[in-house]
C-alpha cells in the first residue's frame, strides 16, 4: 500500500476490532473447545494484514493486542508486541504471494495461531513468568492451532465483509494493469 489507510478503512477497521476483542473477551473466553479457547483476536490481525498489507497489518496488530492487553490486565505490551508480528508477516505475504486461493484463510489462520501461541510462550518464558513448560503446554499449542484454524473461515468471511468496499488497492493488479495500458513499454522509452 503506497499511502495513508483511507478514513473509511480506518473507521470500519477500528469499530470492527473493537467489536471482535469484546466478543472475545465475553463470549468466546468462556467457551472452551478441546479444553482451549478460540483466538479470534490473532485471526482478526492475520486476516486484517492479509486484506490491507503490512503497514496496516502491524499497526492493527499493536492496537488490538494493547486493547486485549489493557482489558485482561495482564503484562501491557506482550500481546502488542507478538500481534505486530502477526499482522506484519500475514501483510508481506500479501504483498509477496496472491492470497486469492481458497486454502489462504486455513493456512493463514494457522500460521498465525501458531506464531502468536508460540511467540506468546517464548516471550512470557523470557520475562520470567513462572509457568511450568512441559508436554501439557505444546497440547494446548497443538489443539489452540487446531481450533483457530477452524474458526478461521468464518473469521475470514466477517473480516472481508466488515471492511468491503474499504480494502487499498492490490498493488500487483495495479502494477499489471499500468503494463498492460501502455502496451508493456516504460514511458521513458523511445519508440521507432
Amino acid at each position: 500500500m503506497s499511502g495513508a489507510p483511507s478514513s473509511s478503512l480506518a473507521l470500519r477497521l477500528t469499530a470492527f476490532a473493537l467489536l471482535v476483542v469484546f466478543f472475545q473477551i465475553g463470549v468466546v473466553s468462556e467457551v472452551p473447545v478441546f479444553g482451549v479457547n478460540a483466538d479470534i483476536s490473532s485471526l482478526l490481525v492475520a486476516f486484517v494484514g492479509l486484506l490491507c498489507g503490512s503497514t496496516v497489518g502491524a499497526a492493527c496488530g499493536f492496537a488490538v493486542g494493547l486493547l486485549v492487553d489493557l482489558a485482561l490486565l495482564q503484562t501491557l505490551g506482550l500481546t502488542s508486541l507478538v500481534f505486530t508480528l502477526v499482522g506484519y508477516w500475514c501483510g508481506r505475504l500479501r504483498e509477496l504471494r496472491d492470497p486469492q486461493a481458497a486454502l489462504t484463510p486455513l493456512l493463514v489462520g494457522g500460521g498465525a495461531s501458531l506464531l502468536s501461541l508460540v511467540g506468546y510462550s517464548i516471550v512470557e518464558f523470557m520475562l520470567g513468568v513462572d509457568a511450568p513448560v512441559s508436554f501439557e503446554l505444546l497440547r494446548e499449542i497443538v489443539l489452540g492451532v487446531l481450533v483457530n484454524t477452524i474458526v478461521a473461515l468464518p473469521m475470514w468471511a466477517l473480516t472481508r465483509r466488515a471492511l468491503e468496499g474499504a480494502l487499498p488497492e492490490d498493488p500487483r493488479r495495479r502494477r499489471s494493469r499500468r503494463a498492460y495500458t501502455t502496451g508493456g513499454l516504460s514511458p521513458l522509452t523511445k519508440r521507432t
